[in-house]
């Protein structure tokens, strides 16, 4: 039978668009399910505040009235404008293995960015980089943390058949501590602070944390301006964002640099939450909060979430501050091993870092592009 590309335009197509991966996955041990009610709020101009610079369109992808695709095709106007091009960018695209399902899916996509004027296309990107963004290449037999993402296999294949090529890869490592790396890592961080007069802030309760929310997502907004498909956060996205994350977050592992009384760098750790949320299957209510509650209190992973020095001082080693003092507090609490998010494959300096500790680098994702 024919596949019908449908746009998702009523309360129905956005839950079956949202509930799609749940079958895709189904028994997955590696995939991490997203929160449904956060997933619909996503595709909703009327609650997610991207919407005042992103347009979009969402399609799904049935045959005999099955929902065997899906796929989202957003235009961020703020970051064509910042790289002059005419980006769309495909987003959350899962599909079976079936290349007739990803043809006619990918052509949606294509359709409407033509119909907008755009030139390219490119991703899987969100409507911001805190979003979802890049296709797993590398690591499927590995659990993700809540911020990054799973695919299946097959997935590369099909986009490199459409024509897609690579524009950037991100890696990502787990990397253990050992008391003597810490030490050495305490040690530095003690030096960059004598020497360029930097104070480190330590968190006891989220409500204290969540006083430097502002401060926070503006040091975000300096450090990563340059970086591709990064475009500045507003007020009302910053609201979404700390509603969304500062809730769940352990204050310990939060950490922040200030200078002159400036915060000029953050860390975000969090513990893993990967197995509860497969156990929350979606839902935070009634007993989903039960298992995030659990992960919280008694990690055995960090998640390295986000790390941002603001530019004028990245070369002075707040990162050794954050970095350093972050892994104190883990082996304060028993925990030894620590999860990166993506790092573009460029980034030599970082992943030379992390090569210095007992490492593995098991996942890569990548974002790809193609002239339409």
């Amino acid at each position: 039978m024919a596949i019908e590309i449908k746009p998702v335009t009523s309360a129905k197509d956005i839950r079956t668009f949202s509930e799609f991966p749940y079958q895709l996955y189904k028994d997955n041990a590696f995939w991490v399910p997203p929160i449904k009610a956060d997933e619909r709020k996503a595709l909703d101009p009327k609650r997610n505040p991207a919407f005042a610079f992103c347009d979009a369109k969402f399609f799904i992808a049935l045959r005999n009235g099955e929902c065997v695709g899906r796929a989202g095709a957003i235009i961020n106007r703020l970051y064509n404008e910042k790289t002059g091009k005419k980006y769309g960018r495909i987003n959350r695209i899962e599909f079976i293995d079936d290349k007739e399902v990803s043809t006619a899916l990918v052509r949606a996509c294509e359709d409407y960015f033509r119909s907008e004027g755009m030139e390219l296309i490119h991703g899987p990107l969100g409507f911001t980089n805190l979003d979802t963004q890049g296709l797993l290449i590398e690591g499927f037999d590995h659990l993700p943390s809540i911020a990054s993402v799973y695919h299946l296999p097959y997935y590369q294949e099909h986009f490199e058949q459409l024509g897609f090529e690579k524009e950037n890869d991100w890696v990502e490592f787990r990397l253990t501590l050992s008391e003597v790396a810490v030490k050495k890592g305490i040690r530095g961080g003690e030096i960059v602070k004598k020497r360029y007069g930097f104070e480190l802030v330590n968190f006891k309760s989220k409500k204290e944390l969540t006083a430097y929310g502002k401060q926070i997502f503006s040091v975000f907004n300096d450090a990563f301006q340059f970086l591709p498909y990064v475009t500045p956060l507003n007020d009302d996205m910053i609201a979404l964002y700390t509603q969304k994350y500062f809730g769940v977050l352990n204050p310990r592992y939060i950490k922040i640099v200030k200078k002159d009384d400036e915060v000029v760098g953050f860390f975000v750790g969090l513990p893993s939450l990967s197995r509860a949320m497969q156990k929350a299957k979606g839902k935070l209510f009634p007993f989903g909060f039960l298992h995030v509650l659990k992960a919280l209190k008694k990690p055995d992973v960090i998640d390295m979430l986000l790390t941002g020095v603001k530019q004028e001082h990245q070369s002075s080693g707040v990162a050794v501050i954050l970095i350093s003092e972050l892994q104190n507090e883990m082996l304060k609490a028993g925990i030894n091993t620590m999860e990166t998010t993506g790092i573009f494959d460029t980034n030599q300096n970082v992943i030379s870092n992390w090569k210095n500790y007992d490492h593995i680098q098991h996942k890569s994702r990548r974002c790809y592009v193609k002239q339409i």
